[in-house]
């Protein structure tokens, strides 16, 4: 057994100091801990070892309330199904709460936290596995991957290190919606756009995100989109219905002028790449656009531009282009938003518990 040394955090301040810590001798490697619903497997597998845990969860950042811009803030340590069903979220940001709601289980959502989920690892088997190298574990050890078992790979912006993906569907709807990351440490706060905050592999695939050594996730803001609830959806495709991971999943939100053309796209892809993967100038040409599969085909393939497979993987390219289409037919028809009702407040079958 590891011995762990546990820390209860009462302030922000405190968390940070202790953290900071980690940097003088002893040296000890010290994780912030929340609803720990990813941290805690990690551990079991031996895949992190922390000598201390700081736990946040006395920190007053769980709130959800709108933001000065008009926008809305929401807090790290706000668990994520709070997130998904606050009235804000659903009725201003319906595509934040579909993507939520299709990842993990209920139980899960009841404890993950909003940060904590920004910052999950790959679900990727090569990288669970102790007896194997990995390069995301330990820099140039190798990655296994490579000719081995990649049905869940990466088909984008991957690297001779890694072809792992990011295992998320909220950020996949952050992504869409041009999330800011607020952080903080001893130093001061600093923003960080979603599209920089997580890492594609490169030549260190260990490093996720770009967050700073000391650096404590406090809120997510999102600005005003009050303009894409009207058509947006989050489509999920995967190996089966229950807690599974994405093999590819779209956020999708259409701003649609009076005439029925496209003022403003925005197109997100998970399941794909070492984060979710989104190109605004694949988005801007729909702009001025009817809404018909061959112009949504069009953005699938500059989104898709330059994708490879691994062999097992290779169906991904074609599925996600068909995925791209679909979910901008769906959000072009309207909102779904995976409770069972459009935004409108009429039934669909398109639910959680029963997927089409």
């Amino acid at each position: 057994m590891t011995p762990v040394t546990y820390v209860a955090a009462t302030d922000a301040r405190a968390a940070l100091v202790a953290l900071d810590m980690a940097s003088a001798p002893p040296r000890l490697d010290t994780r912030f801990i929340a609803g720990g619903t990813n941290l805690i497997d990690l551990m079991k597998e031996r895949v992190a070892l922390p000598a201390r845990l700081v736990d946040l969860n006395a920190l007053p950042l769980a709130s959800i309330g709108v933001s000065a811009d008009g926008g809305l803030r929401i807090g790290a340590l706000a668990r994520n199904a709070d997130t998904a069903y606050h009235p804000m979220v659903r009725n201003r940001y319906p595509l934040l709460s579909a993507a939520i709601l299709a990842g993990a289980s209920p139980q899960i959502r009841n404890m993950a936290s909003n940060g904590g989920n920004l910052l999950q690892r790959t679900r990727c088997h090569y990288f669970y596995d102790v007896g194997v190298p990995c390069n995301k574990r330990l820099p140039g050890s190798g990655c296994p991957a490579f000719g081995g078992l990649t049905r869940q790979h990466a088909i984008l912006g991957a690297s001779e290190q890694c072809i792992a993906v990011h295992p998320s569907d909220m950020c996949v709807g952050l992504a869409a919606l041009d999330a800011v990351v607020h952080v903080e440490s001893t130093s001061g706060t600093r923003r960080i756009p979603f599209a920089d905050f997580h890492r594609l592999p490169g030549d260190r695939p260990d490093l996720d995100t770009h967050l700073a050594p000391g650096e404590l996730i406090t809120h997510i803001e999102l600005p005003d989109a009050d303009r894409f609830a009207a058509h947006s959806t989050y489509l999920k495709l995967r190996d089966r219905a229950s807690y599974a991971f994405a093999l590819v999943s779209v956020a999708a939100a259409l701003d649609l002028a009076p005439d029925g053309t496209v003022s403003e796209a925005r197109v997100a892809l998970g399941g794909v790449a070492h984060k979710p993967w989104r190109l605004p100038e694949a988005e801007a040409l729909l702009v001025g656009a009817r809404t018909t599969p061959e112009n949504f085909a069009l953005l699938a393939d500059a989104l898709l531009r330059g994708a490879k497979g691994q062999g097992d993987n290779d169906f991904k390219i074609p599925l996600a282009r068909r995925a791209i289409v679909r979910a901008l037919e769906l959000a072009s028809a309207g909102t779904i938003t995976n409770t069972g009702l459009h935004i409108d407040g009429s039934t669909d079958a398109h639910t959680e518990e029963n997927p089409r």
